[in-house]
C-alpha cells in the first residue's frame, strides 16, 4: 500500500502524459513482478487500440514482431467488457489468436482497464508473473494503480488543453500586436522600404525563425526586397517563378511547410543565401486575390526545428496584413511620383508663361520699335529708339537672370547657402518691395559645406516661401530665419499678410513641392495661417538622411 500511495502521488504530480504512461508501465511491473507490461490507448470510437506502448521487450524483439496489436483476440475482451481479467494461460483462452513469429512466449496474463471520468480510456496488460499466475492481490493493486493513472491522465490532459489554449491566446495576441504595428507603420511611415523592414523583423520575431525573407512579385519573377536574420540574403536578387516552389505557393495562395529545404528548394535556397536550413515555411502575400509576394521563414527556434501548423496559421494571418501594408505603401509611392511629375510639369509651364508673357513679348516689342525707326529713316528718331532698346534689353537681361537664378542660383554654387539666401532676400526687397528681415545662423565647418544637396533643399524651401508671400499674401514685412539647432536645421518664414486656408491651398504645386522636398530630406513641415499672417515652420536633419536603403535587418 505504501508503494501504491507513493506511485499514486508520483503519477498525479506529473503533467506530461507521456511520462505518466511510461511511469505507469514501470510501476505496474514493479508491484506485480511481471516480466512484460503493455498499455493500449483506445481510439475516439473506443473500438480498437490507437496506441500500444510496451515495457520489458527490447527494440530488436519489437522489430521482429512487426505491427503492434489493434485490440483483437484476448485484448479485445477488455474493450468489449472493461473489467479486470486474469488468465493462467492466455494461449488456452477461446479468444486467443496466438502470437506472431518472433513474439516472446507468454502464459499468465492480467488486464485492467483505465477509466478517465468514468469512460474507458485504455488498458494495462501484464504477462509472465514469476510463480505461475497473477493473484487477486495483484489485480487489486493494479486496479488501484489504474485509478491513480486515470486521475493523472485527466489532470495532464486538462493541463495540456489549458496550455494549448494559453499558447493559442498568446499567438492571437502576437498576431494582433503585429497587425497593430503594421497599421501604425502605415499611418506614420509610408515608405515601402521602411514598411518592409518592419514586416520582416516583426514576422521573424512572431514565429521565432532564424531568418525571414520577403520576396515581392515583379512580372514573372520574385525579387528579394527585405531580409532579417543571421544570414545576409542578396537583396534585389531575382528568382523565376516558373516551375519553382516559391512560384507555386504564390500562384496557389496556399502556404507550404518544407521539412527538407536542401532538396525541395534546390538552387533557389542557395541563391537566397540560406544554404544550411533544416526547415522552411513559405506563406503567400495576397491582396484582394492578387499575389503580392512570398514570406519565407527558415529554421524554427534555437534548435532549428520544424515549423508547426500554428506557426503557419500565425504567419498566414500576418502575411495578409503585410500584403495590405505593401500595397498601400506602393500606392502612396506611386501617388508621390505622380504628384512630383505633375509639379514638375506645372513648374515648366510657369517658366514657359514667364518667358512667353515677359521675355518673348518684350523682345517682340523691341523688334517693332527698331523696325519702325528704320522705316521712318529719321536719324534722331533712330537714336532715341536705340537708346530705348538698350534700356529694354537691360531689363530683359535682368529678368532672364532672375529666371536663371530661380532655376539654379549661381550664388548657391559660388558663394554658399548663406550668401544665396541673402541675395534672394535682397531681390524680393527690390522687386516686390517686401521688408525682408533675415536671421541666418548657419555652421561654417567643412563637413556642412559638403552637404550640397541639403543646401539646395533649404534654398528651395526659402525661395518657395518668399515667392508665395510675394504673389499671394499681400504682405509688407517678412521675417526669415534659418538656424542650426543641435543636429537639425530650423527654417521659419513669417509674414504679416492676409493669410489663407492651408487645406485649400495645400493642393497647389508650390506647397506640394515643398512637402516633397521635406519628405526627401526626412524632415517635418508645418503651416499655420490666419488674419494676422502665415507661419511656415520646417525642421530638417543636420546630416541629410539618404533615401531608405533596401530593408535588410540582421540579428
Amino acid at each position: 500500500m505504501a508503494r501504491l500511495l507513493e506511485a499514486g502521488r508520483a503519477l498525479v504530480g506529473e503533467l506530461d502524459s507521456e511520462v505518466i504512461l511510461r511511469r505507469l508501465l514501470e510501476t505496474a511491473r514493479e508491484i506485480t513482478g511481471a516480466r512484460y507490461a503493455a498499455l493500449g490507448v483506445l481510439d475516439e470510437r473506443r473500438r480498437e487500440l490507437e496506441r500500444f506502448l510496451v515495457s520489458g521487450v527490447g527494440a530488436d524483439v519489437q522489430a521482429r514482431i512487426g505491427d503492434l496489436p489493434r485490440g483483437r483476440g484476448v485484448l479485445g475482451l477488455l474493450i468489449d467488457d472493461p473489467r479486470p481479467l486474469r488468465l493462467r494461460d492466455i494461449g488456452r483462452h477461446p479468444r486467443s489468436y496466438g502470437f506472431p513469429t518472433g513474439h516472446p512466449a507468454m502464459q499468465s496474463f492480467l488486464g485492467v482497464p483505465i477509466l478517465v471520468r468514468g469512460r474507458t480510456w485504455g488498458n494495462i496488460y501484464l504477462t509472465e508473473k514469476p510463480g505461475d499466475e497473477f493473484t487477486e492481490i495483484d489485480e487489486e493493486d493494479v486496479t488501484v494503480l489504474a485509478d491513480w493513472a486515470g486521475i493523472a491522465i485527466d489532470n495532464a490532459r486538462q493541463y495540456e488543453a489549458s496550455e494549448r489554449h494559453r499558447l493559442g491566446l498568446e499567438r492571437a495576441v502576437q498576431a494582433l500586436e503585429a497587425t497593430r504595428d503594421i497599421a501604425v507603420a502605415i499611418g506614420g511611415e509610408t515608405g515601402l522600404e521602411r514598411v518592409l523592414e518592419l514586416i520582416v523583423k516583426r514576422g521573424r520575431a512572431l514565429i521565432d525563425a532564424r531568418a525571414v525573407l520577403i520576396m515581392l512579385r515583379d512580372g514573372r519573377e520574385l525579387v528579394v526586397a527585405a531580409a532579417a536574420g543571421e544570414e545576409a540574403a542578396p537583396l534585389d536578387h531575382r528568382l523565376p517563378m516558373a516551375e519553382s516552389v516559391l512560384g507555386r505557393v504564390l500562384e496557389s495562395g496556399r502556404p507550404q511547410r518544407i521539412a527538407d529545404p536542401r532538396s525541395q528548394l534546390l538552387t533557389g535556397q542557395r541563391q537566397l543565401g540560406i544554404s544550411d536550413a533544416h526547415a522552411a515555411l513559405l506563406v503567400p502575400m495576397r491582396h484582394r486575390g492578387a499575389g503580392v509576394g512570398v514570406i519565407a521563414a527558415f529554421d524554427h527556434g534555437t534548435r532549428h526545428s520544424q515549423f508547426s501548423e500554428g506557426d503557419e496559421q500565425l504567419l498566414e494571418t500576418f502575411a495578409a496584413s503585410a500584403a495590405n501594408a505593401v500595397t498601400i505603401a506602393r500606392s502612396v509611392e506611386a501617388d508621390r511620383l505622380r504628384s512630383s511629375l505633375e509639379a514638375a510639369e506645372a513648374e515648366r509651364a510657369r517658366w514657359a508663361r514667364e518667358l512667353h508673357d515677359e521675355t518673348l513679348q518684350g523682345l517682340g516689342g523691341l523688334r517693332v520699335l527698331l523696325t519702325g525707326a528704320l522705316r521712318r529713316g529719321d536719324p534722331v528718331g533712330l537714336e532715341d529708339a536705340v537708346r530705348e532698346t538698350i534700356g529694354q534689353v537691360e531689363r530683359e537681361i535682368a529678368g532672364l537672370r532672375a529666371i536663371i537664378a530661380e532655376l539654379r542660383p549661381a550664388a548657391l554654387d559660388q558663394l554658399g547657402l548663406r550668401a544665396a539666401i541673402e541675395v534672394l532676400a535682397e531681390r524680393h526687397r527690390e522687386t516686390d518691395g517686401l521688408g525682408v528681415e533675415c536671421r541666418l545662423d548657419l555652421p561654417d565647418d567643412a563637413s556642412w559645406a559638403r552637404e550640397v544637396e541639403l543646401h539646395t533643399i533649404i534654398y528651395r524651401l526659402v525661395q518657395e516661401s518668399l515667392n508665395n508671400v510675394a504673389k499671394h499674401a499681400r504682405a509688407s514685412r517678412v521675417r526669415l530665419s534659418v538656424r542650426a539647432v543641435d543636429d537639425r536645421i530650423a527654417i521659419e518664414v513669417r509674414d504679416d499678410g492676409a493669410g489663407f486656408d492651408p487645406d485649400g491651398e495645400a493642393r497647389g504645386y508650390g506647397l506640394q513641392g515643398m512637402r516633397e522636398r521635406v519628405s526627401i530630406a526626412g524632415g517635418t513641415l508645418a503651416i499655420s495661417s490666419g488674419p494676422e499672417g502665415t507661419l511656415v515652420r520646417c525642421r530638417l536633419p543636420r546630416e541629410r538622411r539618404a533615401a531608405p536603403a533596401p530593408a535588410h535587418a540582421g540579428g
